[in-house]
This record gives structure tokens, C-alpha cells and sequence, in this order.
């Protein structure tokens, strides 16, 4: 069985392929400072559509965490989103709701029961001060103010029974809990509302593999059940292959390739993209000698001309240090690299 088969059999996409649950056009976020403004994404253009996990990888400063925060509008000065449009469409057949340009108390409203997020330190993410069922009984309640005290806890027990945590362990404070219960805990929070998206910010980043494993075995069982869409960032490429339905590598603030994940496990287009795949061992084949990518990721201050990969990229030519390659459609995937610019679907 492949690592794409182990997973799509009982997608919940399905019966419905084409609808869309976010629709981000165009989006550019800068960070102000004493001097001009740095673009950390720059014209970051993907579709989401109901049901499906979308992975967002790249090396540590490519734009990841900036991304998911201007998508969740969770993001504060000096980060300002300077244009582009997040399009939230929800299930009931409302018109698009463009999060950029939503109210603060709009906004309000939408999280938890439209979307959601959790984030990479559940011990940041919970209150210490607080047990971990009273955290589920503020949500629940906010939204929900004819749900009465007693009948929240109850389901902040039921909610914690879900990730596989015990129900007694609601009275506990987050202390008390190990890291990956805290970081389950999180994930079952972000679901106390039944949101259509929820955003994931390297949530297995804190916990040893065996946790890692049992917690995206979570976010599976429960994407089955409940049919949310997820936008799930982390650095580790092997992990998103075994997740992810679709993958978009990013790179200086841009997305460079949007695949599925088939397609860029066997054979992906963009050279950055295939050094991240070549950095970690096979896994249905015997092991190589792995090769890692030369190098360091620009600073976003100072860009190079033309392809900001260039200077890494082993197969560069002279076109890549003096023209911006754009993101180009290339089948059924995008690429945005100047060896594929002939391939492409104008």
C-alpha cells in the first residue's frame, strides 16, 4: 500500500470535489520597520477545498508561520497584510467572507465555530491557571449561551474523549497533563464548536515520534468524522506526504510548488522542492546517501535578482538570476520555475 492510498479511500471530498471552503487571491504581508518594509509573503495564491488537508512546508523563515496568521487574521504589529483577499466560504451557502477585510467583532464570531487553530506550544496555547475543562466550558459557552454550565462539561469531557484522553482528566490543569495530552487537548478544542477549517501550526513539533504518529492518526479519524478542512504547516515534508492530500512549498515568502502529494513524492518540479524530499530516507526503497540543500535561505531585506533560489539551485541558469519566475500551471499542479516554463498550461 502506497502512503497516498493509506489515506484517501474514505475522503471526505468525494462527493463534492469542487467546493471551496477558502479561496486566498493574491496575499502579500509585510513586517514595518525603521527602514522599508519587509514582504515575508508575497502574491500567495491557493484554493482549499472542504474536507481536505493542505500541507505548507519550507525551511525556517520561507513564510509558513506568517501565512497562517494573516489567514486567521491572528497577526500583530509590525505584520500588516498590505493586499490580497482570504475568501471563507461557509457550508450554509452564505456569500464568501473575506477575513482581510471582517471586523474585529465579525471576526469574533467566526472563530471557533467557523475556523480554528492550534498552535505549536499547547502549554502557550492553554491558560496554566486554569483546568483544562473550564478552558473548553469558556468556548463552548461564549458561543453557545443557552448551553448550560453542567451540560459544558459534559462535553468538554466527551471532547477530550475524542483525542483519547480521559474523561477525569478535565479537572486536571494543563501541568498536569504529559505533552502530547496537551497537545491532543488543543487539537480537541479547536474542534469544540465543529469548525469547517481549523490551522495547524507545526502541532507535532514538541513530541517524540510515537506521539507524533498517534496524534496525526487523530487528525485523520477525526477530519473522517467530522469533515473539517485543515491547513497544516510544519517543516518535515515526510510528515505532510503521509498527511496531506495537497502540498504547497513554500520559499522567500512565496509558494514555488502546489502539488498533490503523490505527485511531488515521486516526482517533484521545483529544485527546492526535490531537495526537500531527497533530505530525508526513502520510505519503500533502500537507503542512499542523503543529500541536503547547499546553502542558506535569502534574507528577506535583500533579495536576489530574478529567482531569490537561485544562488542554491542546482540546476540555475543564466534567466534564473535576472527574471522572477511566476507560478504557472503545469497539469493538474502549479510550479513556479523557469526549467518548466515551456511545459506549462498558459
Amino acid at each position: 500500500m502506497t502512503i497516498t492510498e493509506t489515506r484517501r479511500s474514505d475522503d471526505p471530498r468525494a462527493a463534492a470535489p469542487s467546493d471551496t471552503v477558502l479561496d486566498v487571491e493574491g496575499l502579500c504581508v509585510e513586517y514595518a520597520g525603521a527602514g522599508a518594509p519587509v514582504r515575508a509573503c508575497t502574491d500567495v495564491t491557493f484554493q482549499l477545498r472542504r474536507g481536505e488537508i493542505l500541507g505548507v512546508v519550507g525551511e525556517s523563515g520561507s513564510g509558513k508561520s506568517t501565512l497562517i496568521t494573516a489567514l486567521t487574521r491572528l497577526q500583530r504589529p509590525p505584520a500588516v497584510t498590505t493586499s490580497g483577499r482570504v475568501v471563507f466560504h461557509p457550508q450554509s451557502g452564505a456569500p464568501g467572507i473575506d477575513l482581510v477585510q471582517l471586523s474585529p467583532r465579525s471576526l469574533r464570531a467566526l472563530r471557533w465555530t467557523s475556523l480554528s487553530i492550534v498552535l505549536q506550544s499547547a502549554m502557550d496555547a492553554l491558560n496554566p491557571v486554569m483546568r483544562v475543562g473550564a478552558q473548553f466550558v469558556d468556548v463552548l459557552r461564549v458561543h453557545d449561551r443557552s448551553l448550560s454550565r453542567a451540560a459544558a462539561w459534559d462535553e468538554a469531557r466527551r471532547l477530550l474523549g475524542l483525542v483519547g484522553i480521559s474523561a477525569d482528566r478535565a479537572r486536571s490543569y494543563p501541568h498536569e497533563l504529559s505533552g502530547g495530552m496537551r497537545q491532543r487537548a488543543t487539537i480537541a478544542l479547536a474542534l469544540a464548536c465543529r469548525p469547517e477549517l481549523v490551522v495547524m501550526d507545526e502541532p507535532t513539533t514538541a513530541v517524540d515520534v510515537v506521539m507524533q504518529r498517534q496524534i496525526l492518526a487523530q487528525v485523520l479519524r477525526l477530519r473522517r468524522e467530522f469533515g473539517f478542512a485543515v491547513v497544516f504547516v510544519t517543516h518535515d515534508l515526510s510528515l505532510l506526504l503521509e498527511l496531506a492530500d495537497r502540498i504547497a512549498v513554500m520559499y522567500a515568502g512565496r509558494i514555488v510548488e502546489l502539488a498533490s502529494a503523490a505527485e511531488l513524492y515521486r516526482t517533484p518540479l521545483h529544485p527546492y522542492a526535490q531537495g526537500l524530499r531527497d533530505s530525508f530516507p526513502p520510505l519503500h526503497a533502500p537507503v542512499e546517501r542523503l543529500e541536503g540543500i547547499p546553502g542558506s535561505p535569502p534574507d528577506l531585506r535583500a533579495l536576489p535578482n530574478g529567482c531569490p533560489f537561485a544562488p542554491r539551485c542546482p540546476a540555475v541558469m543564466d534567466r534564473c538570476r535576472t527574471e522572477l519566475p511566476a507560478l504557472l500551471t503545469h497539469g493538474d499542479r502549479s510550479v513556479a520555475c523557469h526549467l518548466h516554463d515551456e511545459e506549462v498550461v498558459r
